[in-house]
């Protein structure tokens, strides 16, 4: 890819511009209750280090944020509290311009006891593969990635484009440089939530972004690898997933709190009753892709005493069992 990227405020563009400063507006004018925003902005938080990780390839899920040992070993968990401790940092970053020091701070913090390379810029030569292995892109040289981190910063601290355009931009212009061996996702997506912070575009804290970029990983993933100069398909992409994740997410926050039917179960089993009744009826083989980093012998002992306490039903037998709600 050729730096600096280049893009147009087209029409779609510009509407998405548009909603976004309704919404913007919207929420100033009518902001959710201070007690109930520092809870929000906390479990936002907390999304935002999962989904993160998520894209990544990490298996756990929303319950087990809810027993999160930022302590543990585990390289899964720690690659979250790793996350928790990045995003926690982003206020403090707000104030200054943008800097290598910034960077690689949040890149030192992202893969602290995962890799003996955090906070350090790449001096190998590396690639962008497919799923079938293929290089579909290669990175800049080692020796140029200080230059065109250099007009990064330079863009995102003097451009006077609309900061979501300019955070966008900046998304897809660090994943091109690649300026680490590892934890590039990761980072470049810190660098977003702070442009937007430091924009005044963050909503409060209470618009995890990452959340859509998760459930759309594969249309995120496509847009990413688009080996152009031109980059206004992806802050196309990038505009309408902060628009519908904000709208989600605004929405929610203002919702009346009802009382949770399972708050008296375990977390994990709570988060399976929530399951089975959004999905009516659901097969172990479901409930086993939802919770990958808990053994199947351990789900099997939930779902069990679930049916004993009379919350839910089983019906079949070996493959073909099914839950659902207890009527």
């Amino acid at each position: 890819m050729k730096f600096p990227p280049i893009y147009s405020l087209t029409p779609q563009i510009n509407s998405l511009l548009y909603e976004i400063d309704v919404l913007k507006a919207a929420y100033s004018l009518h902001p959710v209750p201070t007690e109930r925003e520092i809870l929000l902005r906390r479990k936002t938080l907390l999304k935002s280090s999962l989904y993160s990780a998520r894209i990544e390839g990490n298996n756990l899920n929303t319950d087990d944020l809810d027993n999160l040992d930022l302590t543990s070993e585990d390289r899964e968990k720690t690659e979250i509290a790793n996350l928790v401790s990045a995003y926690e940092k982003l206020p403090g970053l707000t104030v200054g311009a943008l800097s290598e020091d910034t960077i690689t701070l949040l890149h030192r913090i992202v893969l602290t006891g995962i890799s003996p390379d955090a906070g350090h810029l790449r001096t190998d030569e590396s690639a962008i593969y497919n799923q079938s292995g293929t290089a579909a892109y290669l990175t800049p040289a080692p020796r140029t990635i200080p230059f065109y981190l250099t007009g990064l910063y330079d863009y995102v601290n003097r451009s006077t484009d609309p900061i979501p355009v300019v955070t966008g931009t900046a998304h897809i212009w660090i994943e091109k440089i690649h300026p680490f061996s590892d934890g590039n996702g990761r980072v470049g997506r810190l660098l977003s939530a702070l442009i937007l912070m430091k924009g005044g575009y963050d909503f409060g804290g209470l618009v995890p972004l990452e959340e859509y970029l998760d459930a759309h990983r594969d249309a995120y993933y496509f847009k990413l690898g688009r080996d152009r100069q031109d980059v206004t398909e992806f802050i196309g992409f990038f505009l309408n997933a902060l628009l519908e994740q904000a709208r989600i997410s605004l929405k929610l926050a203002r919702e009346p709190e009802k009382a949770d039917p399972y708050a008296h179960l375990l977390p994990r089993r709570g988060e399976i009753m929530r399951i089975i009744r959004d999905h009516r009826m659901v097969s172990f083989d479901f409930l086993s892709r939802r919770f990958r980093a808990v053994p199947q012998r351990t789900l099997h002992y939930d779902l069990a005493q679930l049916v004993k306490s009379g919350l839910i039903r089983k019906m079949g037998s070996t493959r073909g069992v099914q839950y659902g709600v207890a009527e």
